[in-house]
């Protein structure tokens, strides 16, 4: 079973235009985005393939001499699964399981990616997986200071007791009463942010470029939305971060400036 993970990359962000180059502790951000790409498909026992599927020469270019190979795409896709689509479809072997690695998630790590792929092959009902992780009370506190100056970096997600996914926001859900007796009882919040990785069958796919933007994905900005609104299920894979610094996508130069002190106090520790 052929599988390939696509790291869409557009230059035109409007809150960080460029942001794919943007250098975050000497290297740029797709670049670390790619290593751990690398790095993730090298640890699993399956055959993984890297692409990377951008709008801009530029960014083309970079990833060209980085050794990895790319694909251009139209410069108005709607979405980033519609430039997957769209660069998948330019390869003469078509894949059986695609997994979409944001090229804005530096600080992802790899075995998130490889959770991914261990999920969508060894899972024979899942059609779209996603990963999740659950917030400590001091996450939390640190995630509710972030969203004060940058109010859309950081998606949240409840779940089902199967931990399929319910819904995701831009806001922190759930809204939590009693909340100093639960901190109380555990170190860890009823809060999981979501991460910004989907493995999907092609088909499934497919089937999800067909469908119509939805109302809830165009208010929140949250494209996995469309699924959930039009009855799909979404898979959600639990995971930890350890040690690893933890972070969402980078939306702002605000972020980036969080992700490279994160780097630097993670390679500069024992």
């Amino acid at each position: 079973m052929k599988t390939i993970i696509v790291i869409p990359a557009r230059y035109g962000s409007e809150r960080f235009p460029g942001k794919p180059l943007a250098l975050i502790a000497g290297k740029s951000m797709l670049h670390r985005v790619c290593e751990l790409a690398l790095n993730a498909a090298r640890s699993v026992n399956i055959e993984v393939e890297v692409l990377v599927a951008t709008d801009d020469t530029r960014i083309m270019n970079h990833v060209e001499e980085l050794g990895v190979e790319a694909v251009m795409t139209p410069e108005h896709c709607k979405t980033g699964s519609d430039r997957i689509l769209s660069a998948i479809s330019q390869l003469s072997d078509q894949p059986d399981y695609v997994v979409n690695l944001q090229g804005d998630a530096p600080l992802t790590p790899p075995h998130f990616v490889e959770a991914i792929l261990k999920e969508l092959h060894s899972n024979e009902t899942a059609q779209w997986v996603t990963p999740v992780t659950q917030l400590s009370w001091q996450e939390l506190d640190l995630f509710r200071i972030n969203k004060q100056s940058t109010p859309f970096s950081g998606t949240t997600v409840i779940l089902d007791a199967q931990d399929q996914t319910i819904w995701f926001s831009k806001n922190i859900l759930p809204a939590i009463r009693n909340e100093l007796k639960l901190r109380e009882e555990s170190s860890d919040s009823p809060v999981f942010r979501h991460i910004g990785i989907y493995g999907s069958t092609l088909k499934m796919l497919q089937t999800f470029a067909t469908l119509k933007q939805s109302p809830y994905e165009l208010l929140e900005g949250l494209e996995q939305l469309r699924l959930l609104e039009n009855g799909f299920r979404i898979k959600a894979v639990k995971v930890h971060y350890g040690d690893h610094p933890a972070m969402s996508g980078v939306d702002t130069p605000e972020d980036a400036k969080r992700a490279e002190e994160l780097i630097i106090n993670y390679q500069a520790s024992p």
